[in-house]
């Protein structure tokens, strides 16, 4: 007992000296440029566009040296603003790229906009007072917390103030160039989204948007920016005390950093880098009607849990709801819980609704502890007849047919939803409570027969050569995973891939800390 009275004396300690941040204050109030046609950037998205087609341009960006290879091009060409919201930039060789592409956008004269959410903030505190230091560049952060050193967790528990406020992050992604065009969907800013990362890279997905849903995306950005819980870095970080020195030591970090290779082949769905389009002038868009649902960010404010989905997971779900005959469901980390995922599935299956799931195996995630959530409920959804797919490592990285993972873990990220073949959702929520519940999120439902084809196709067509299909063995209960081995056969195991004992009671572990709720 003594032990324990010491350590609760020891946390209260490092709580109080956690210390609080300073006021807020004023920061300008700032709005996307309206008038956005006498841009190169607009007159290309203008002179892609056929006449008599839908007001919204897409083209889908499955790759992740393509995905970085397009807000390269955005940034490089900007003549007016960019907007960027991100919920974590890495301190590596791809969030230093891309920082000093805005550091260069904004010495040419380009608006910068950067808001980046504070959950892993403090990792490039640094670079992102850098950046601040130069004009036409302005950073925030969104939820910061008091405490700017140690692990995220250690800062989230340690942070004074409400913990259930802190633990609402922003993990919208978005980046929007002169108002004319934008990329959204699951990738942040880090080494692992574009396939630079030696130990493990991530299967995602953006889409590169022209047209009316970028004007709605902008105002989207500009709720977030202009909002309460949207801190200058200054106020966060502190004002660099030279502003000259500030900027050298930010080029020192970002100088030596690669861009891209300098000739990539067409990605798998045909496509040419998006650099490459730009310098032709036309881009290979295909046109529909979309609906953006981002979240507002007053969602982070309150101190109180509402168990109640809000904009960007109910678009998923008012699609969900209007399927006729099938969904296809992408998402790295499901949790079905009780009350509204597991009810929505059995009602779907019950109405003769198909339903796939492609996730993460346990070999695959990064979240072992929201995996658990998700193995929790594997075996009733097989019962009720949902198709299972999970990725297989060893297969994907075999296959190459989301990427060359070379010796890297191949990891899903993508979060999407196609229903009936019609209709593409695509952004930042995951199908789990906290994306519905706890952090803010973007999603966009487009209607577009073309794309979901185009999207499923390039699934479907795998043919487990790179995941793990799930069944119940036959006459049982027992989950029997499916696969094709090194010479292509077909194989079986009942024993989950990627277990171990030590993972095993790890999770045991964490789950007495951890409830579904707070996945």
């Amino acid at each position: 007992m003594a032990f324990v009275r010491l350590l609760i004396l020891a946390v209260a300690m490092l709580v109080s000296a956690c210390g609080s941040l300073p006021p807020r204050g004023e920061a300008p109030v700032s709005h996307a440029f309206a008038d956005k046609g006498d841009t190169t950037l607009a007159r290309i998205a203008e002179s892609s566009r056929p006449g008599g087609v839908p007001p919204s341009g897409f083209q889908l960006l499955a790759l992740g040296e393509f995905a970085f290879d397009a807000r390269v091009a955005l940034a490089r060409r900007a003549e007016r603003s960019l907007d960027v919201q991100s919920y974590y930039i890495g301190r590596d060789e791809a969030g230093h790229a891309l920082l000093r592409e805005l550091r260069d956008a904004a010495q040419r004269g380009v608006r910068v906009r950067l808001l980046v959410d504070d959950f892993h903030a403090p990792d490039v505190d640094d670079l992102l007072a850098g950046l601040a230091a130069y004009p036409n560049a302005e950073v925030r952060i969104f939820n910061p917390m008091p405490l700017r050193r140690g692990a995220a967790l250690f800062r989230l528990v340690l942070s004074r103030g409400e913990f259930q406020l802190h633990n609402r992050r922003m993990h919208n992604k978005l980046f929007v160039a002169d108002n004319a065009m934008a990329i959204y969907g699951g990738r942040n800013v880090a080494d692992e989204y574009f396939m630079r990362n030696p130990a493990a890279n991530f299967i995602d997905l953006d889409v590169l948007s022209t047209g009316q849903v970028v004007a709605d995306l902008s105002a989207g950005f500009d709720r977030y920016w202009n909002s309460e819980l949207s801190w200058p870095v200054q106020r966060v970080v502190g004002r660099p005390s030279d502003a000259r020195q500030a900027r050298l030591q930010f080029e020192r970090l970002v100088a030596p950093a690669r861009v891209a290779p300098s000739e990539m082949p067409a990605d798998p769905l045909g496509h040419q880098p998006v650099g490459s389009q730009l310098q032709r002038g036309q881009l290979a868009m295909t046109y529909a009607t979309a609906q953006v649902h981002a979240d507002l960010p007053e969602k982070a404010a309150s101190s109180q849990l509402i168990m109640e989905p809000t904009d960007a997971v109910n678009g998923l779900l008012t699609a969900f709801a209007g399927a006729r005959g099938e969904v296809v469901l992408v998402s790295p980390y499901f949790v079905p819980e009780e009350t509204v995922g597991l009810p929505m599935l059995r009602k779907a299956r019950e109405n003769r609704i198909r339903i796939v799931l492609f996730t993460n195996s346990l070999g695959s995630t990064d979240e072992p502890v929201v995996h658990a959530g998700y193995a929790a409920h594997r075996l009733e959804m097989l019962r009720i007849g949902v198709e299972l797919y999970e990725v297989s490592p060893t297969q994907a990285r075999r296959s190459r047919r989301f990427g060359d993972f070379g010796r890297s873990i191949p990891r899903l990220h993508a979060k999407v939803a196609i229903v009936d073949g019609e209709r593409l959702l695509v952004g930042s929520a995951n199908l789990d409570p906290r994306s519905a519940v706890g952090n803010t999120e973007l999603s966009v439902v487009i209607d577009s027969p073309a794309l979901a084809g185009e999207l499923t196709g390039r699934m479907m067509s795998d043919r487990f050569a790179s995941v793990y299909k799930l069944r119940l063995h036959p006459g049982t209960d027992t989950i029997e995973w499916q696969y094709l081995d090194e010479h292509g056969h077909p194989a079986a195991t009942t024993v989950e891939p990627g277990n171990g004992w030590w993972l095993s009671l790890k999770l045991w572990l964490q789950s007495l800390l951890v409830t579904e709720r707070d996945l």
